[in-house]
């Protein structure tokens, strides 16, 4: 299937259940998000609150997604050479380090969670919203190891090519938490206890589901026998799946200092109304990086099986289809950007600082295709320092500076199209890395 099938059709049917997938994963927070928005008089700092925890959930996530995109990488090589023995035990030792960490994130959080609160919040935020962030995450940590080790499973099938039991994992994990937030926020007047409940109810209900859905038909199966942790694969899981650390890890930094930055020129409202953005942004972000799983595991399993002309093939697919869909939602947030803030939060406030930042944010977002096709590609065929640097550099090697540097001269300004400027310095980085590897597979 993976070297025979028309190369548009086969990642059509792959990515499908992965946008899906990535999608739900955006509406995790989303949700929360949402109903904790609509709480009687503490809407806005509640939201700040959710908005405060995120580069914390982006943390775990990364992780996750490090040893699942590195341990599922490396599987799918594996496969593609006919080495299956190599597949099995790198599937079960990523599963074992995801649960180790996950463990250690959830021990280490707990212990330290007000000095941790306190620096992912800004000094001008009041000691309410300080209360409220400890409350979401506090439980939220709880959930760490079944996050992680959800990425983990997800991510392996993916790369199995039964990208459908992973959607099924997590669409069910997005309905349990979904149905609960109204329920245990409103219903119950838990708040944001019940918002962060919600959230951890529907990642533990997902990994149950996708760790059974890897043991069927001819999945690999996970097993305690096939744990090796030694250098060889460790590095192996490093070398595939850092990239992903450094696109996530450098999300959450980002965050990090786009809320101290909110805070400093806005305080709880313009955090309320850049976290809502950073969420509609997500969501369409995690829809193309969802497309883009749906290519890796073709590209991968081309490459190990020397087909590079396939990979090349799907690689401009991906980027052509990806610029489309991306350019038509752009121009629907530029024009109703005050109707897409308004459905989270209603405060005048939080509406004005999000639609600027929402048609800012929608002018670039055409760029994000190329910008994730580059990086997966890159980091499926084994070219861990160029995917590392093209993964860093929207939300990392350009945003970082931006956002320290512009608020410094524009004020609120600044913080709202501090994403903008990342995005267009980031395309002018990724194309040539990626030109350079193209041009190799094109070459006898």
């Amino acid at each position: 299937m993976m070297t025979e099938t028309p190369v548009p059709g086969l990642i059509t049917k792959l990515a499908i259940p992965t946008i899906i997938s990535m999608l739900v994963t955006g509406l995790y927070n989303m949700a929360d998000t949402y109903f904790v928005g609509q709480i009687p008089d503490k809407g806005t700092m509640a939201t700040a609150a959710v908005g405060i925890v995120f580069p914390m959930m982006a943390v775990i996530q990364a992780l996750g997604f490090m040893f699942g995109q590195g341990s599922g990488n490396f599987l799918a090589r594996m496969l593609g050479a006919g080495k299956k023995r190599e597949a099995s035990e790198m599937a079960s030792t990523g599963f074992a380090l995801a649960l180790i960490c996950g463990i250690l994130v959830m021990a280490l959080g707990q212990i330290f969670l007000r000095p941790m609160a306190e620096f992912l919040a800004s000094g001008d935020v009041d000691g309410e919203t300080i209360d409220l962030t400890m409350q979401y995450a506090r439980i939220i940590l709880i959930g760490s190891p079944f996050m992680m080790c959800q990425f983990v499973v997800n991510n392996q099938l993916r790369f199995q090519g039964s990208a459908t039991y992973a959607m099924v994992g997590l669409v069910a994990g997005a309905v349990i938490n979904v149905g609960l937030d109204p329920l245990l926020i409103l219903g119950l007047d838990l708040g944001v206890t019940g918002a962060a409940i919600a959230t951890i109810s529907g990642q533990v209900i997902s990994f149950f589901i996708l760790l059974a859905g890897s043991r069927r038909g001819e999945n690999i199966k996970l097993s305690i026998r096939n744990v090796k942790i030694n250098g060889y694969y460790i590095l192996q899981v490093l070398n595939g799946g850092i990239p992903s650390l450094i696109r996530q890890g450098m999300t959450a930094i980002a965050s990090i200092l786009l809320n101290r930055a909110a805070g400093q020129y806005g305080q709880e409202a313009a955090i309320a109304g850049m976290s809502i953005v950073t969420r509609v942004l997500m969501l369409m972000v995690s829809a193309m990086i969802g497309f883009g799983q749906g290519y890796q595991p073709v590209c991968s399993f081309n490459y190990g099986a020397g087909r590079k002309d396939r990979v090349r093939q799907g690689f401009w697919f991906c980027f052509r289809w990806g610029t489309a869909v991306l350019s038509g939602l752009a121009l629907l947030c530029i024009i109703f950007a005050p109707e897409v803030v308004s459905l989270f939060r209603d405060d005048p406030d939080v509406v004005e600082v999000g639609s600027v930042a929402l048609r800012y944010q929608a002018a670039t977002l055409p760029l994000l295709a190329p910008i994730v096709m580059i990086n997966m590609m890159l980091q499926s065929i084994g070219k861990g320092v160029k995917a590392s640097i093209t993964s860093s550099s929207r939300s990392g090697i350009f945003f970082i500076p931006a956002i320290l540097i512009l608020p410094h001269f524009f004020g609120l300004t600044g913080v709202e199209i501090a994403q903008a400027v990342a995005d267009v310095c980031s395309i002018f980085l990724a194309m040539p890395l990626a030109i350079s590897e193209l041009r190799k597979m094109r070459d006898p």
